[in-house]
């Protein structure tokens, strides 16, 4: 996957002392650290206590960490690592070192792992890129993609749009969406690796 610049964004802002910036980086990779330790079989209280300890490590950290964009594999790392930390002291060390043996991840836990991590940058890429849009297209968005989505004559009475513009503007809203920088720039990765995997075949 590209490089999200809004990440390298965040870190150097972070890194500079502002809080907005620390607040959103926690925002953007709670729901990694949450998924990590899931994937260990751990319950909440564990959990909360490994993401207290990712932060104040990142805390301690940031400054080392050479390329701004490396800091969801960073994450993903210091997760896992501290996710055994936990097995090891709540486990016996048998149970410990069993969970900590590579090869279950050989087999497709370092692979969701992955997947976990490009599904939360694809959904921060998002929401980033839905903030630049026009306040109408956020509006028209909004409705279309709720979970239950109301009828066109509920949206055009809500939004006051005539029923029948109420396609085509989703359309613009969406190609407009699509150019935003930070979505555009996941969509040029993923169509790069997509090239590189037909290339393999």
């Amino acid at each position: 996957m590209a490089d999200d610049p809004s990440v390298v964004a965040l870190v150097i802002e972070a890194r500079d002392g502002s809080q907005l910036a620390w607040n959103a980086i926690v925002d953007r990779y709670a729901p990694l650290v949450w998924a990590i330790g899931r994937r260990h079989d751990l319950g909440r209280p564990d959990i909360d206590d490994v993401g207290q300890s990712v932060w104040l490590k990142l805390v301690e950290h940031l400054a080392d960490i050479r390329d701004p964009a490396a800091l969801p594999g960073w994450i993903a790392t210091t997760t896992r690592n501290e996710c055994l930390r936990v097995l090891r002291t709540s486990r016996s060390r048998e149970q410990a070192e069993h969970r900590a043996d590579p090869e279950p991840y050989a087999e497709g836990g370092f692979a969701e792992i992955e997947q976990e991590l490009e599904r939360v940058q694809r959904q921060a890429a998002l929401r980033s890129a839905f903030r630049e849009l026009r306040p109408r297209c956020q509006e028209l968005l909004s409705q279309l993609f709720k979970e239950q989505r109301p009828a066109y004559r509920d949206i055009s009475a809500t939004l006051g749009m005539k029923i029948g513009s109420i396609g085509p503007s989703r359309e613009r809203c969406l190609s407009e969406l699509r150019r935003c920088p930070a979505l555009a720039v996941l969509i040029e990765g993923e169509g790069a690796g997509a090239t590189r995997e037909a290339r393999r075949r």
